[in-house]
């Protein structure tokens, strides 16, 4: 095989008719505590690759962000809600949905699954700010990827 035979891309993930990105994530041992459970704040590691890899399959990367636009993205604030544990070798779902965008900030739902069984619940606050710490409004373009899937969901 030749070396671009062997260059894998890695899973993104699909976003659903509803407009939910679905990311499949598997628990391995560097994620758990010494019982084989999920440490806490992996969690938030699950999350920020999901709404990443959403953001991918929008069109809209970090690194072009940064370099196009001088612009990233920051968590303002963050709720989560820990309902019941993962664990070792556990394949789970993390469910990442954008409720609402105003100027430069997004409103984003993110649960942790495994199958119909939620786990871990987030609510975020995401703010777009320039290389100097300002808040910015977000490039037209970026807001209208995002627009393609927001869109409120009842109950959370």
């Amino acid at each position: 095989m030749t070396e671009a035979a062997l260059q894998i891309e890695p899973s993104v993930g699909c976003i659903d008719d509803a407009g939910v990105h679905h990311l499949p994530v598997r628990v391995y041992y560097e994620d758990t505590d010494a019982a084989g459970i999920v440490y806490y704040a992996n969690y938030l590691k699950f999350i920020e690759r999901a709404r990443t890899d959403m953001m991918r399959l929008l069109g809209v990367t970090h690194s072009r962000m940064a370099e196009q636009d001088g612009l990233s993205f920051i968590v303002r604030s963050c709720s989560v809600k820990y309902r019941k544990p993962a664990r070792l070798d556990d394949g789970l779902d993390v469910r990442t949905k954008v409720m609402r965008i105003r100027g430069p900030i997004l409103d984003v739902l993110q649960d942790v699954c495994r199958d119909d069984d939620r786990l871990v619940s987030t609510d975020l606050r995401i703010a777009c700010m320039d290389g100097a710490g300002r808040v910015q409004s977000l490039p037209a373009p970026i807001r209208t990827a995002f627009a393609r899937i927001a869109q409120p969901i009842s109950a959370h």
